[in-house]
């Protein structure tokens, strides 16, 4: 059983929630085991690839979430939880756009070309290894990796609160 209409996510805010979460979820895994399957497979470009797909369709995600606006919380919803919810999806949007922009500043520092998934070359920013950019951006990838990794689990322990313990239909939102 799906929440009505009215109090649910339209289709595109759907599919683009789903398969941001595909992408982040494989991405944090990949930047996560990089040193792991060093000498076993090279995943970095793929890790980049993904990374830049994610700020795509997360500048898509946030244009379309400007014009669209989010299904009403469900009735009798505690303000504290009303704001940590905003505070969290707002945090989300900054992470789907700073993270791989930080990375894309690394990136571009690198001797080696920037290819989306081997198809076509990627425009690298004019920055080097030695420069401040660099060392700030390279250093927030990392910090904000795992930021978004704790994100993420609060948000899922969230939703899943809400469906089993409330019961107030809030995960159906984006179902």
């Amino acid at each position: 059983m799906s929440a009505p209409q009215e109090q649910r996510y339209d289709r595109v805010a759907r599919a683009l929630h789903w398969m941001a979460a595909v992408l982040i979820m494989a991405n944090l895994a990949s930047g996560f085991a990089k040193d792991a399957l060093d000498g076993i497979w090279n995943v970095v470009p793929l890790h980049k690839s993904i990374g830049l797909t994610v700020l795509v369709l997360g500048t898509a995600r946030l244009a379309w979430r400007l014009g669209h606006p989010a299904p009403p919380l469900p009735a009798g919803t505690p303000a504290w939880q009303r704001k940590l919810a905003g505070a969290v999806h707002a945090s989300f949007y900054a992470l789907i756009i700073v993270l791989p922009l930080t990375g894309w500043i690394m990136s571009s520092a690198s001797k080696f070309p920037l290819a989306w998934f081997g198809l076509f070359a990627w425009s690298k920013f004019a920055v080097t290894k030695d420069s401040a950019i660099y060392a700030v951006g390279r250093e927030a990838h990392e910090v904000l990796g795992f930021a978004f990794a704790a994100l993420i689990v609060v948000h899922v322990a969230a939703a899943l609160y809400h469906h089993i313990v409330v019961r107030d239909q809030l995960l159906r939102r984006m179902a």
